[in-house]
């Protein structure tokens, strides 16, 4: 009887250390996620492909063959991430992140800078899911589930405060030196590998199999996945829904550098804007989950109409009317990726969560891919402010005609 008491505090204690190792990959995670956003590049790198003498269309270009890329691997890296390992996943994007920032540094054509950005994407796909997943599962298997959404929104504020400080001392370095500003990016790239190397792999089921072989595995793993989309339609609402609108900010974050360029502004004072709307963007995340409960049912409607409408101001041409426009699309934005986050993953099982979430960021890229090459192209042609105004007003028709439908 003893011995079966003290067997049974063994297994509790060994049980208490697990859970407590696979809590520790939140603050990890939190460093992880401060380092890694300190991408200087981010807020430059429109300006940077401009200043080597590519043109609207071809910036358009490279982010639609970086989307394209996302497209192919995406999924494939999500599985990746389900059947050999989180943490493996996010140690191979950060090597493929280092790759990418190195050839940037060095490229001088167009098809380097396309290679880089191909890199890049892939070690994001890896990135992608398998984070969010590693997370999420750690902290169920904590029991803990129920403040993910708490979690999500104080890793979206430290994306928001990472990204602002990178925009201000990226557009400082990128004034005097853009070989300063991605030689900083590559130390980051590198620095960022040591809280992942110290992350624990949360338990999960998965779809392996030491008697079948790894094709096997893998068909019966995406089969898997088929079958939950198939399944629950909501997934794919949710997926589709907030791809549109994450595609469309992003966009009028992106482009917003070029705009505010050509109404006469130098990169520091353009980095100062973008640390404007980062500072609220940190509010949103922040308080994503309690705003969420206030609006409701209609919180991403809410957010994707206010997007549309800061597409519309630009047309003012207005610095104090656009940054406010900017910032509370930055600030709906940053407030609907927890929201969407624990949407989807109290719908999705363990073993094929890093997969689905990949989906979710597969349907992101399309709508990438189709939306931010299109908008170089006619930028080319017709001008810049002409096309965030048309995009505004096609959005709005759209939520309309969304709005008569479900009515």
């Amino acid at each position: 009887m003893t011995f079966q008491i003290e067997e049974s505090e063994t297994i509790n204690g060994i049980k208490a250390r697990q859970k407590n190792k696979l809590l520790r990959n939140i603050p990890l995670d939190y460093i992880n996620t401060l380092i890694t956003n300190l991408n200087m590049q981010s807020a430059i790198w429109v300006l940077y492909l401009g200043y080597c003498g590519l043109n609207l269309a071809q910036i358009g270009l490279v982010e639609g063959i970086y989307h394209a890329t996302s497209i192919v691997f995406e999924i494939p890296s999500g599985a990746v991430a389900d059947l050999l390992g989180r943490k493996r996943s996010m140690i191979l994007s950060k090597i493929c992140i280092v790759i990418s920032c190195i050839i940037m540094l060095f490229a001088r054509s167009f098809w380097f800078f396309a290679l880089s950005f191909i890199i890049q994407a892939l070690g994001n796909n890896l990135n992608s899911g398998s984070e969010e997943a590693l997370v999420y599962d750690s902290m169920k298997f904590a029991g803990q589930e129920e403040r993910y959404m708490g979690v999500c929104g104080r890793i979206n504020m430290l994306v928001e405060v990472s990204q602002g400080i990178a925009t201000v001392v990226g557009g400082i370095l990128a004034e005097f030196s853009y070989v300063w500003c991605y030689s900083t990016c590559l130390v980051i790239a590198l620095l960022a590998l040591i809280p992942v190397i110290l992350m624990t792999e949360a338990p999960y089921t998965s779809t392996q199999n030491s008697q079948l072989s790894i094709c096997e595995m893998v068909v019966g793993h995406f089969q898997k996945c088929f079958v939950i989309l198939q399944s629950d339609s909501r997934i794919l609402k949710i997926i589709v829904c907030y791809s549109a609108i994450f595609a469309s900010e992003t966009l009028l974050f992106f482009y917003s550098q070029q705009y505010y360029y050509e109404m006469g502004y130098n990169k520091i004072q353009i980095s100062f804007i973008l640390l404007v709307v980062g500072c609220v963007s940190c509010v949103g995340a922040a308080i994503s989950e309690k705003l969420s409960k206030r609006i409701g049912k209609g919180t991403a409607q809410v957010g994707a109409f206010v997007i549309a409408v800061a597409f519309v101001v630009y047309g003012f041409h207005n610095l104090f009317v656009s940054v406010v426009a900017f910032s509370a699309a930055g600030f709906f934005n940053a407030m609907l990726y927890p929201l969407q986050s624990k949407q989807l993953n109290c719908l999705i099982p363990s073993g094929q969560r890093a997969t689905l979430i990949s989906v979710n960021s597969m349907f992101f890229s399309v709508a990438m891919i189709l939306l931010f090459p299109l908008a170089g192209m006619l930028a080319d042609w017709c001008g810049l402010r002409t096309i965030l105004v048309t995009v505004g007003v096609i959005l709005l028709i759209l939520l309309f005609f969304t709005s008569l439908h479900k009515e």
